[in-house]
C-alpha cells in the first residue's frame, strides 16, 4: 500500500504540487489569524496579573467615609487583595521649568503612596527612584524611557506655586494615576474635598457584571455617596484589544475563504485522480488490494503533499504572524504593557498542523470511498469507455449551433464532469468574491483615512512652533494670526486647536481634550451620530470614549476646567480624534501647556493651490509652519497591503484550481483532442476551445461572486469597527458604482484564463501521433 502510494504521488506530481501550495496558502492565513485571536487578550491577561494590576480603581470622598471605613468593608468575600487607601489629589500644570518633563501637561491625578511594590498595582520604577520626601513625584510612563532621560531640571509646577522635582518614572499597568508622591505631600496638595483612592483585585473580574458585584460586595455598609467614581481594566483591555481587531475580522474572512478554496480543490483534485485512475484502481484490485488499501491508497496520495504544505504554511504564518501581532500593538496606549510579549501562541502550530492534514483527508474522503467501491472489472473497463449521459447530448446539440466549432466543443466540456464542474466553479466564485471583497476593503479604508485627516474639507494645516523645542515661537498673538490666516489668497475658513490633557470626575485616567474656536461649524469632523457643539458647556466625544465610558447623547460628564469641575452635556459622536472636543476656549485653553493655540487648520477656495498658500503662511510668521493635509496614514498602507497580499494569495490559488481542473480534462481527452487535431484543428483553435470550457465558468463565476463580494464587504467593515472602538458611518460601504461592477464581473473570467492558459498550450502542443500512438 506504501509503494502504491508512493508511486502515485510521483506519477501525479503537477497534481501533488498544486496541492501542496493550496495546503501552505491555506494554513499560513489560519496561522496568522488565529495568533491575532489569541493577541486580543492572552499577553494582556498574562502581563496585568504579573503586576498584579488593579481589576477596579475607585474613588472615595473621604468625607462621607474614612479610609479605616473603607478598608474594613473591603474584607468582603470575593476580594482577593487591596492597595490604599491611599491620599489622591488633581494637578494642574499648565508649565514646567527647564526641560519638559515626558508626558503631556495638564491636568492629571497624583496618589500618595510610600511604596512602589503593593498588593495590587505593582509599579516598576523604569528610570529613577521612587518619592521619599516631600518636593519629589514619580510620573507614570511607559517602560521605554532611559535612565538619560531622568534630568535635575525636571520638575512639574502647580498653579499654587509648588515644585515638585521629577525623580522617577513608573509604570502601572492599571493606569492607576499620572504621578506618585509621599501620603503627606499628596495631603498638602489636596484641596476642597479630599479623595481617596482604593484599588481592588477580585477573584472574578471577567466580566463588567463580575466587576459590579465585586464592587457592590466590597463597598457594602459604607455611605451610597461615599463612591465618586471607579475605572475598569477591561477599558484598559478594550483598548489594547482594538490593534488586533483592526486586522481580526478581514483575516478571519480570507481564512475561511481559503481554506473552503482548500476543500474544493482537494475534492477536485481526488475526484479527477479516481476518474483518471479507473485502470489503475482495477489493476490494484485485481492485484490483491483490498477496499480498505485502496482508500488508504488515495487518502496517502492527498494527504503527503497537504502535510508539507501545512508545515511550510505553519512556518510562513508563524513569520507573518509575529509580525502582525506586533505591529497591531503599536502606537496604541499602554502598548508596552504587551509590546514584545505579544507572539503567535505555541498551541497555534499543533492545532494547524493537526487540523489542516485532517481537514483534507475528510474532503477527500468521498472520492476516496467512491474508488473503493468500484469492482475491478468494471474500473479496468471504465477506465477505456467514452462517458455518456446528459453531458454528451448537450454537447451534440452546442454542435448543431452556428458557433465556432473550438467555441461550440468548449462550452460543451463542463457539462460531461458536472460535479467537477460545480467545484471549479464554486473556486471561481470565491476568486471573485476575494477580489470584490478586497477592493471594497481597500476602498474604504482609503476613504476613512480621507474622512480622519478631513482631506475634503481642510486643505491646509498650521502648527504654531513651541520655542522649548528650540525654533523660533509665534509673533503674534492667537487673534492676530486668525487674521493673517484669513487674509491670504484663497482662504475661506480657518479655526484653531489646542490640545491638553484634563480630568473627568470619577476616572482616575486624564482625557484628551481638543479645545477648538474659529469656523468650527464649517470645519467639524463627520460625526456618527447626533449634532456639532452650538453653546457652552456642550461636548461631542470620539467613540472610543463613547463605548469605553459607555455614555448616550444628553449624558453629562464632569470636566476639570481652570475655573474648577464643569457639567458638560454630550451632544454628538464623532468617527475619531480627541476623547472630547469642546468650545470653550477661555475654560481649558488655560490648562494647555502654551496657554494658546497650537495649530490652525485652512479651507481653500476651489482652485486654490495649497502649497502656494503654505509658502505664503510660511512669510507670514516664522513660527508657523504650514504643511499640505492629505497624507496617507500608515496604518492604513498597511492595511491595504495585508489586504493586497491575501488577495494576490488567494487569487493564485483560484487559479490553481482551475488550473488543475484543465489538466485533469485535458488528460481525459488526450484522444479526442488527437483525433481533432489529426482531422485539421489548429493548435490556435485548440487553446480557444480549452480557455473557453474555463471561460464560460469564469463568467459565471463572476456574476455570483461579485453580489457575495459586496455583501462580505458591507459585513467586515462595520465588524471592523465595532472591534476597534468605532461607530464608522454608512457611506463606508457605498463606495461601488457600476463601471467598477461591471469590471468586476470579468474578473471571473480573467481568473479561469489564467488558469486554463498553460494547460491549453500544452494541450495544443502535444503531438498527434504520441497521442494516438496506443491506438
Amino acid at each position: 500500500m506504501w509503494r502504491a502510494s508512493r508511486a502515485a504521488v510521483k506519477r501525479r506530481r503537477l497534481q501533488t504540487f498544486v496541492l501542496g501550495v493550496v495546503v501552505m496558502v491555506s494554513s499560513a492565513m489560519a496561522v496568522a489569524t488565529l495568533a491575532l485571536l489569541a493577541a486580543v487578550s492572552g499577553p494582556f491577561d498574562t502581563a496585568y496579573d504579573a503586576a498584579n494590576g488593579a481589576h477596579v480603581v475607585a474613588e472615595f470622598d473621604s468625607s462621607k467615609a474614612t479610609a479605616a471605613q473603607i478598608a474594613q468593608a473591603a474584607n468582603a468575600r470575593g476580594v482577593e487583595a487591596v492597595a490604599g487607601p491611599y491620599p489622591a489629589a488633581v494637578l494642574h500644570s499648565p508649565s514646567q521649568t527647564g526641560d519638559h518633563p515626558i508626558g503631556l501637561a495638564g491636568s492629571f491625578t497624583v496618589v500618595g503612596r510610600d511604596r512602589p511594590d503593593t498588593a495590587v498595582d505593582t509599579l516598576k520604577l523604569s528610570a529613577g527612584r521612587w518619592a521619599t520626601g516631600p518636593g519629589e513625584i514619580v510620573l507614570n510612563e511607559p517602560s521605554f524611557i532611559g535612565p538619560d532621560q531622568i534630568k535635575s531640571e525636571h520638575e512639574v509646577v502647580t498653579p499654587d506655586g509648588v515644585r515638585l522635582k521629577v525623580v522617577g518614572y513608573a509604570n502601572s499597568a492599571g493606569q492607576s494615576a499620572g504621578g506618585w508622591v509621599t501620603p503627606d505631600q499628596a495631603r498638602a496638595l489636596q484641596s476642597g474635598s479630599p479623595s481617596l483612592q482604593m484599588m481592588y483585585r477580585f477573584d472574578d473580574a471577567g466580566s463588567d457584571s463580575a466587576l459590579k458585584a465585586g464592587m457592590a460586595a466590597a463597598t457594602k455598609g459604607l455611605p451610597s455617596d461615599a463612591l465618586t467614581g471607579t475605572g475598569s481594566y477591561l477599558t484598559i483591555k478594550a483598548n489594547l484589544a482594538k490593534g488586533p481587531n483592526t486586522y481580526v475580522p478581514f483575516l478571519t474572512v480570507f481564512g475561511i475563504l481559503g481554506l473552503t478554496v482548500s476543500v474544493l480543490i482537494v475534492g477536485n483534485v481526488v475526484s479527477g485522480a479516481v476518474v483518471s485512475g479507473f485502470r489503475h484502481i482495477g489493476v490494484l484490485k485485481a492485484l490483491g488490494f483490498t477496499p480498505h488499501q485502496v482508500t488508504a491508497v488515495y487518502l496517502v496520495m492527498v494527504t503527503f503533499p497537504a502535510t508539507i504544505g501545512c508545515a511550510l504554511g505553519s512556518v510562513i504564518g508563524g513569520f507573518v504572524g509575529k509580525k502582525l501581532v506586533n505591529q497591531a500593538f503599536w502606537g496604541l496606549f499602554g502598548s508596552d504593557l504587551v509590546m514584545g510579549k505579544a507572539t503567535v501562541p505555541t498551541w497555534v502550530h499543533p492545532v494547524v498542523l493537526i487540523g489542516m492534514p485532517a481537514l483534507v483527508a475528510l474532503s477527500a474522503l468521498v472520492p476516496a470511498m467512491r474508488a473503493r467501491r468500484l469492482p475491478a472489472a468494471v474500473a479496468i473497463s471504465a477506465g477505456g469507455v467514452q462517458q455518456t449521459g446528459h453531458g454528451l447530448a448537450v454537447q451534440r446539440w452546442l454542435g448543431g449551433s452556428r458557433l465556432p466549432r473550438p467555441v461550440s466543443l468548449g462550452l460543451g466540456w463542463p457539462f460531461a464532469r458536472p460535479g467537477r464542474t460545480v467545484l471549479t466553479l464554486s473556486t471561481v466564485v470565491l476568486g471573485v468574491m476575494t477580489v470584490t471583497m478586497a477592493l471594497g476593503i481597500s476602498a474604504s479604508v482609503v476613504k476613512f483615512g480621507q474622512m480622519q485627516q478631513q482631506t475634503d474639507k481642510i486643505q491646509v494645516r498650521v502648527d504654531v512652533n513651541d520655542p522649548k523645542w528650540g525654533t523660533p515661537g509665534p509673533t503674534h498673538s492667537d487673534d492676530r494670526l486668525f487674521a493673517l490666516l484669513r487674509s491670504l489668497p484663497g482662504a475661506e475658513h480657518v479655526s484653531a486647536q489646542a490640545p491638553l490633557q484634563t480630568r473627568m470626575a470619577g476616572w482616575s485616567g486624564t482625557l484628551r481634550v481638543g479645545v477648538e474656536r474659529g469656523d468650527t461649524k464649517e470645519l467639524h469632523p463627520d460625526l456618527a451620530r447626533g449634532r456639532w457643539i452650538e453653546g457652552p458647556n456642550e461636548v461631542v466625544v470620539s467613540s472610543e470614549f463613547w463605548h469605553e465610558h459607555k455614555v448616550s447623547l444628553g449624558d453629562t460628564i464632569t470636566l476639570d476646567t481652570s475655573d474648577g469641575p464643569q457639567p458638560q452635556k454630550i451632544v454628538g459622536e464623532s468617527v475619531g480624534g480627541w476623547d472630547v472636543t469642546t468650545l470653550d476656549w477661555n475654560r481649558f485653553v488655560p490648562l494647555s501647556p502654551a496657554q494658546r493655540a497650537q495649530g490652525f487648520s485652512v479651507q481653500l477656495a476651489k482652485g486654490t493651490d495649497p502649497q502656494a498658500y503654505a509658502e505664503a503662511v510660511a512669510r507670514t510668521d516664522p513660527g508657523l509652519n504650514a504643511v499640505v493635509n492629505g497624507a496617507s496614514d500608515t496604518l492604513e498602507k498597511v492595511i491595504i497591503s495585508v489586504v493586497s497580499t491575501l488577495t494576490v494569495m488567494l487569487i493564485v490559488v483560484s487559479s490553481l484550481g482551475v488550473f488543475n481542473t484543465v489538466v485533469l480534462n485535458t488528460r481525459e481527452r488526450r484522444k479526442d483532442l488527437g483525433m481533432l487535431k489529426s482531422i485539421g484543428m489548429t493548435p490556435r483553435q485548440v487553446m480557444a476551445m480549452v480557455v473557453t470550457s474555463m471561460a464560460v465558468l469564469g463568467a459565471a463565476g463572476g456574476i455570483v461572486g461579485v453580489p457575495l463580494g459586496m455583501l462580505a464587504h458591507r459585513i467586515v467593515i462595520p465588524m471592523t469597527g465595532h472591534g476597534t472602538g468605532l461607530d464608522l458611518p454608512d457611506s463606508l460601504v457605498q463606495v461601488w458604482n457600476w463601471p467598477t461592477v461591471a469590471l468586476l464581473a470579468l474578473s471571473g473570467s480573467v481568473i479561469a484564463a489564467l488558469g486554463a492558459c498553460l494547460p491549453a498550450r500544452g494541450a495544443a502542443k502535444a503531438p498527434v501521433a504520441e497521442v494516438l500512438r496506443t491506438e
